[in-house]
């Protein structure tokens, strides 16, 4: 149909294909026979197929090594690749350009597990290097890899199938072609694995072929999804369609036939292009003698027009009845895949993925969208509309078998114990409680139980590091207990979140630090605010004298000892509020107002901290930082089997300076001890354990700075496992109600009175930073005063300056007894003022002697 259509509609070409047809029998030595019989016999310059990827390999070397472009339109393998022959043309799309489109499904619905089930061949296998890949970079495991070959019979197929349901995931992804898909999910439904909560996804490999399905092969895939190659409702596209079935009545086109379609398209115009190449093989007959037996390959002969038919088809490009047709690294492209959900009635669009964009809802979207529903809604099997979780724990399956660490001490947390009768162990503590009710709030039932982690003789097996590799070795299948989460750790397992404090603190005993001795009484204050506060006085006495030697004359007749004593002992005076002398200028009176009160909220302050020092006892670390632990050399604690030794070596602490402890009183005893009898000055351990040491010793002991990172205890699983997000959330829900609480108050009760126990670095004192306001409010005081002092003065001036002299007449005239009646006035005046007698006795004798004089 196609070379008959394009040499109807291009009548001027001068070169037409001929066809000679084989029958590869649907196997890969009729494919192999037949090609090289074209070859060899008919001496053709291009073969277009194989029909499968199976028949492929030999074609393709055999293409090779004689330069006849191998076209096919059905081999979509990417295993094929591998074989690197520059005469196999792949027109269609290889297998691996869809995983993209799937991964994009499965992150899309948050799926951590999926497992693949593919044919056992190389149609099979050659996607899956390219799953692994993509889903690696979006974080999903694959747990199983479920291979069934085309021979199997049903009950092999149904004991693999039953082994899947063993397993916790529910997330499959099929790759195989319709026959054996047909009898896949047939029996998938007949052991009920086609029910609520199965997640099936199938490939273009079953999605392109649906027409050969049936219609019980539809009804047994009822709520798969599928990946199906997407072509354009091209005229061309519509137009072959119409052709096909007037020619052939009601049978489907389907894709492959419009590759091959448009691979004839593009072999015809590629050898129009190099009509003027010889088409003929260079066949060389090799001499052999009569004994050796040859074979078709001794001489197989050489097309001349391969390169030349090799370069026109790498560049041939037109609108075929596919799309764009343009060969890219010797295949097509795809760049769209449309999602289908397949029906009891037929397959139902509900989305498309596009390489740019990823999966959408229409093809008009053309931007990449955040949003968590990105399709249509898709009815799952078991015909319910709900997004299945993706994995459920198996009914069937054993129970989880959790590692619980043997401990010696600290059982709060984990304690083992044993019935000596029934050799049954008993675990209880905080982390078991925990763990318990996280269980029981999950969704699911989850069957586990405890196994110690410990010899036969009940001591501990090993360090939590050891235990936590078991995990990894998959002798348990998670780890619970006051297991810190470690960036080491998590190579090896996957940690809920921490449901405990974090942090790693150290511990030192406290001594009585009450001050005592005859310097106490400067205690109080700091070095600072004494500098400030002498300095303070200094001021406040220069400020006086400036404002006095303004408004006092006997102050300015007065020594300079005099002036600066009176000055001074006026300023400190007002500690005291002792000052009785009255000051003569108000700008004095008012800036004293202002320093009065400042004293007296210092010297309250100054009154009730010197209390504190000497009556509040004040419990400080015989340590002070981290620093001093290291530099004097002293013992440290540390719990037995903990990380926190591998710390301490971190941060250079002498190894045999350190000492371990199994539990609280074990800690208590080393620091009764000390480093000089062989104990201990310190501990290093996490908060969780500290606090319950705290809770019975905290008036002995402190923590002491820094606090270094830790993120808590977690619990441990395999890596990958589902487990970690759903205990997450349970974790999550009742650290933020009352349960934890509750689980708490059952297991450590007596820290409440002693929660936080730490002390100071230093004792309480009263710095400048406190009074800083103050101290700016008697300056600027003092300042605006000596600024209108200034400005009151230099108006006085101007005043005098303007007073007019009195009249010449009026000055001629006899004023003797009024001038001295005036100058008596002043003299008493002032003599009032400088002797501080009575205003009565000095008037009235001076002018009594001054009315002799003038008689005289």
């Amino acid at each position: 149909m196609s070379l008959s259509e394009f040499y109807n509609t291009h009548n001027g070409f001068k070169t037409r294909i001929v066809l000679n047809i084989r029958d590869s029998k649907q196997t890969v030595v009729g494919a192999a026979a037949s090609a090289l019989y074209l070859i060899k016999k008919r001496e053709v310059v291009a073969i277009i197929g194989p029909g499968t990827s199976m028949q492929a390999p030999f074609l393709i070397n055999l293409g090779n090594q004689s330069k006849v472009p191998i076209i096919s339109f059905s081999a979509t393998s990417p295993l094929l690749d591998s074989l690197r022959s520059p005469y196999f043309i792949r027109a269609t799309h290889d297998d691996s350009s869809q995983v993209q489109a799937i991964s994009a499904i499965i992150e899309s619905f948050r799926w951590r597990e999926v497992v693949p089930i593919y044919v056992d061949n190389e149609f099979g296998e050659g996607i899956l290097p390219y799953l692994v890949d993509a889903f690696q970079e979006i974080n999903v495991r694959i747990r199983y890899r479920s291979s069934i070959s085309v021979h199997s019979s049903d009950d092999q197929i149904k004991k693999e199938l039953y082994k899947l349901m063993t397993m916790p995931t529910r997330v499959f992804i099929v790759h195989m072609l319709p026959d054996l898909g047909s009898r896949l999910f047939s029996i998938a439904k007949e052991i009920d694995m086609m029910s609520k909560g199965y997640v099936w996804i199938v490939t273009n490999g079953i999605a392109d072929l649906m027409n050969v399905m049936g219609e019980s092969g539809l009804e047994n895939m009822h709520g798969v999804l599928g990946v199906k190659t997407y072509f354009a409702r091209t005229k061309e596209l519509m137009y072959l369609e119409a052709r096909w079935r007037k020619r052939f009545g009601g049978e489907e086109l389907n894709n492959f036939a419009c590759w091959a379609y448009d691979a004839a398209t593009a072999l015809a115009m590629s050898v129009e292009e190099i009509r003027h190449v010889n088409m003929s093989f260079n066949t060389t007959q090799e001499n052999t003698s009569r004994d050796d037996i040859g074979t078709d390959l001794d001489d197989l002969g050489v097309a001349l027009s391969g390169p030349k038919l090799l370069q026109a088809l790498s560049t041939v490009s037109f609108k075929g009845v596919s799309g764009s047709f343009q060969l890219k690294n010797g295949k097509l492209e795809a760049t769209t895949f449309k999602i289908i959900n397949i029906e009891d009635s037929g397959e139902r669009t509900v989305g498309f993925w596009k390489s740019k964009v990823g999966l959408v809802e229409s093809l008009r979207v053309h931007q990449v969208s955040h949003s968590s529903r990105r399709l249509r809604p898709i009815i799952w099997p078991g015909d319910t509309i709900f997004v299945p979780k993706g994995w459920e724990f198996p009914t069937n399956a054993k129970k989880l078998r959790i590692a619980v660490p043997k401990k010696d001490g600290f059982n709060n947390f984990v304690e083992v114990t044993k019935d000596e009768n029934a050799n049954v162990p008993t675990v209880t503590g905080f982390c078991i409680d925990v763990f318990n009710t996280v269980m029981s709030q999950m969704p699911y039932a989850v069957s586990y139980e405890y196994i110690p982690f410990d010899t036969p003789d009940g001591k501990p097996r090993g360090s939590y590091d050891e235990m936590v590799y078991h995990v990894f070795l998959g002798e348990f299948d998670g780890a619970v207990g006051d297991t810190t989460i470690l960036a080491n750790r998590s190579h090896y397992v996957d940690f809920a979140l921490p449901y405990s404090e974090t942090g790693i603190v150290f511990v030192v005993p406290v001594k009585d630090g009450k001050e005592k001795g005859e310097w106490v009484f400067l205690k109080p204050l700091t070095k600072e605010l004494w500098l400030v506060t002498a300095a303070s006085f200094l001021y406040i006495g220069i400020m006086v004298w400036i404002f006095e030697y303004q408004a006092d004359e006997e102050f300015r007749e007065q020594m300079i000892i005099d002036k600066i004593s009176s000055v001074f002992y006026f300023s400190f005076s007002t500690l005291f509020f002792a000052h009785r002398r009255p000051s003569e200028s108000f700008f004095t009176r008012v800036l004293v107002v202002v320093w009065c009160f400042v004293l007296l909220i210092l010297t309250q302050s100054y009154t009730a901290t010197l209390t504190s020092m000497l009556t509040v006892q004040e419990l400080r670390p015989t340590v002070r930082h981290m620093d001093d632990l290291r530099k004097s050399g002293v013992n440290i604690g540390y719990q037995t089997g903990s990380f926190t030794f591998e710390r301490l070596k971190q941060m250079r602490f002498d190894e045999s300076r350190l000492k371990t402890y199994n539990s609280p009183e074990e800690m208590r005893e080393l620091f009764l001890k000390k480093s000089s009898h062989g104990g201990i000055d310190a501990a290093f351990d996490e908060v969780a354990y500290i606090k319950l040491f705290m809770a019975k010793y905290c008036s002995e002991y402190s923590i002491i700075e820094p606090t270094f990172k830790a993120d808590g205890f977690g619990f441990a699983f395999p890596l990958g496992s589902p487990l970690v997000s759903d205990i997450s959330r349970q974790i999550l829900n009742i650290t933020e109600g009352d349960t934890m609480k509750a689980i708490e108050n059952k297991w450590f009760l007596g820290e409440k009175h002693c929660l936080d126990s730490t002390t100071s670095d230093s004792p309480i004192q009263l710095d400048h930073h406190s009074f800083e306001a103050l101290f700016l409010i008697v300056f600027v005081v003092s300042i605006i005063l000596l600024l209108l002092m200034l400005a009151s003065r230099r108006y006085q001036e101007r005043q005098r300056n303007a007073s007019p002299n009195l009249p010449n007449d009026q000055a001629n005239e006899p004023q003797e007894e009024g001038n001295f009646g005036d100058h008596i006035v002043e003299v008493d005046t002032a003599l009032l003022r400088r002797k501080k007698l009575t205003s009565k006795t000095i008037p009235i004798r001076r002018v009594a002697q001054l009315s002799r004089l003038k008689s005289a």
